[in-house]
């Protein structure tokens, strides 16, 4: 059964994120009845990537995806209205991070310990704002690295549990992490299924 009140969350995002990393979340919000929010640099238009190691590949390779308009500038969000945070990955994490409005949304929801899910390069942002030391976390191996540097502890599994964090590898595992985090949301919005 739906909320009788929109319950919104955030879909963290930047020119090259990748494709199914946000859309596969973001109809899934929408399917629990909840309304995603899109939130960038700048409140515009951005170019997603199909973003994978092909066979034969040993590096990531992009193509052209999807565009998603945002919904709001990073620097016009008020992280009280808001249920939960989601970061994308693909390659805009490496480059959003830095954003200081960013990194205040995001030690927000760690702070108030509101659901939190991150997928593959996601987790180069909640890293970047040191809300990842002692927290378990599953990312894309090549970002392993990132996590640990800032503390955190690297699990190989496609769903990562650490309290109010889920995290899941790459899109490959949108089946198993997604489903437990919107059940974090739900929980918290007060929803019974």
């Amino acid at each position: 059964m739906p909320p009788a009140a929109p319950h919104r969350v955030l879909i963290v995002v930047g020119d090259a994120s990748e494709t199914v990393d946000t859309l596969y979340p973001y109809y899934r919000l929408q399917e629990a009845g909840m309304v995603p929010v899109v939130i960038g640099p700048q409140q515009r238009t951005f170019q997603m990537v199909l973003h994978e190691v092909r066979p034969g590949w040993t590096i990531t390779r992009e193509w052209e995806g999807y565009q998603i308009s945002a919904d709001l500038a990073f620097a016009d969000v008020r992280p009280d209205d808001y249920l939960g945070i989601f970061f994308s990955g693909g390659r805009a994490p490496e480059y959003i991070r830095y954003d200081e409005d960013l990194v205040r949304i995001t030690r927000h929801f760690f702070t108030a310990g509101k659901p939190v899910a991150s997928v593959c390069h996601g987790v180069e942002i909640p890293a970047y704002a040191d809300c990842v030391r002692g927290r378990r976390m599953a990312t894309v191996p090549k970002c392993r690295f990132d996590l640990e540097v800032a503390g955190g502890i690297f699990v190989d599994a496609p769903c990562v549990i650490d309290g109010n964090l889920v995290s899941g590898r790459t899109f490959h595992d949108h089946g198993h992490y997604v489903g437990p985090w919107i059940g974090q949301l739900e929980q918290a919005a007060g929803i019974r299924r």
